[in-house]
C-alpha cells in the first residue's frame, strides 16, 4: 500500500518530467509543509496518512484564502493561480460533504445534544463535538459551525 506521501512524491517526479509547472510547484510546496510538520516536534517521525491529509488540507485552505484576498485585490491572475493549486489538492483530500449532506449530520448531531439534555446556543459545544468525528476532514471548521449556529438559531 502506497502511503499518501509517497503518492505526492511520486506525482511530484511525474509533473516535474511532463514539464506541468502548476502541479510540480504545489506539490513540491506542500512536501515541503509536511516535511516540517514532521520535523516541527521533539523527535521528527513520519506522519500518518490522516496526519499529511491534514497538512493537504491546510494549503488548500490556504489557497483558497489567497484567491479570495487577490481577488477582492484585482489581482485576477494571482487569484486563478491559487485557486488551481487548491483543487490540484482538493484532489487528495476526501470528497466534501454537500450542503444537504452537512446539515443531516448536524441536525442528527442537535437532536442527540437535546436528548442528552444541551439546549441553546449553550449546545454549540456538545453538537460540535458530536459533528467533528463524524465529518472529519470532509467539511471544513468554518462550514460545520456554521450549520450548527444555524440549526441551533432555528
Amino acid at each position: 500500500m502506497t502511503t499518501l506521501k509517497a503518492q505526492l512524491h511520486d506525482d511530484l517526479i511525474a509533473a516535474i518530467r511532463a514539464r506541468d509547472e502548476l502541479r510540480s510547484s504545489t506539490l513540491r510546496l506542500t512536501l515541503t509543509a509536511i516535511t516540517k510538520e514532521e520535523v516541527s516536534g521533539q523527535t521528527a517521525r513520519e506522519l500518518s496518512d490522516d496526519e499529511v491529509q491534514k497538512v493537504i488540507a491546510k494549503e488548500a485552505k490556504k489557497r483558497r484564502e489567497a484567491a479570495e484576498a487577490f481577488a477582492q485585490g484585482g489581482r485576477t491572475e494571482s487569484a486563478e493561480r491559487e485557486k488551481a493549486e487548491g483543487e490540484l489538492l482538493d484532489a487528495y483530500l476526501p470528497q466534501q460533504l454537500t450542503d444537504d449532506e452537512l446539515r443531516a449530520i448536524v441536525a442528527q448531531a442537535v437532536e442527540e445534544a437535546k436528548a442528552a439534555g444541551a439546549e441553546g446556543p449553550r449546545a454549540m459545544g456538545s453538537v460540535m463535538k458530536i459533528v467533528n468525528p463524524k465529518v472529519a476532514g470532509r467539511a471544513e471548521g468554518g462550514r460545520v459551525a456554521a450549520a450548527v449556529k444555524q440549526l441551533l438559531a432555528g
